[in-house]
């Protein structure tokens, strides 16, 4: 009894091994279905692709196209439909008008920048001079401004300059 059991699952288990080794095949039939069987596709298929050879390689979430071993990139199966390409083509257009608009915006900001630095060093050269600097206030009138003012003035340009002329 023992060794029948014992033969038994001898069998079974090279049946399955057998089994997880065979052959798979992948082709389109007559009315466009894609079929994938253990079995040969029948000899009026013309384009059938073998699997279960190797292990698929796993997904590395590059875009880089893997090296075959001669170093060349393995050409793509099908070719692009035109909707495909089209829609490829616009993401790209789409792409490029917001690499463009991101150099515009980064542009106008450093020119705000240069524009603000130059605008506190003016500010801070006339402070330090010793002519009178009038200074507006709220409601319209100008006045002298006290020497408190003017040092309270001066502290306020040389942090504007030391943020904008970096």
């Amino acid at each position: 009894m023992k060794k029948s059991l014992i033969v038994a699952l001898a069998l079974v288990s090279s049946v399955s091994l057998m089994t997880a080794q065979a052959q798979t095949y992948q082709w389109k039939d007559a009315n466009g279905k894609t079929v994938i069987s253990d079995t040969p596709p029948p000899t009026s298929v013309r384009d059938t692709r073998a699997l279960g050879v190797r292990q698929p390689n796993a997904v590395t979430g590059t875009t880089e196209p893997e090296k075959i071993g001669n170093g060349e990139a393995p050409a793509k199966a099908a070719p692009q439909t035109a909707a495909e390409q089209d829609v490829e083509f616009r993401k790209r257009q789409q792409e490029a008008r917001e690499k463009a608009e991101k150099a515009e915006k980064e542009a106008a900001a450093l020119k705000e920048k240069r524009d603000t630095c130059e605008r506190a060093r003016n500010n801070y050269r006339m402070l330090q001079s010793d002519t009178p600097v009038s200074q507006a206030a709220k409601d319209g009138s100008v006045s002298v401004m006290s020497p408190t003012q003017r040092r309270q003035e001066l502290e306020r340009t040389r942090r504007i300059m030391q943020d904008a002329c970096k």
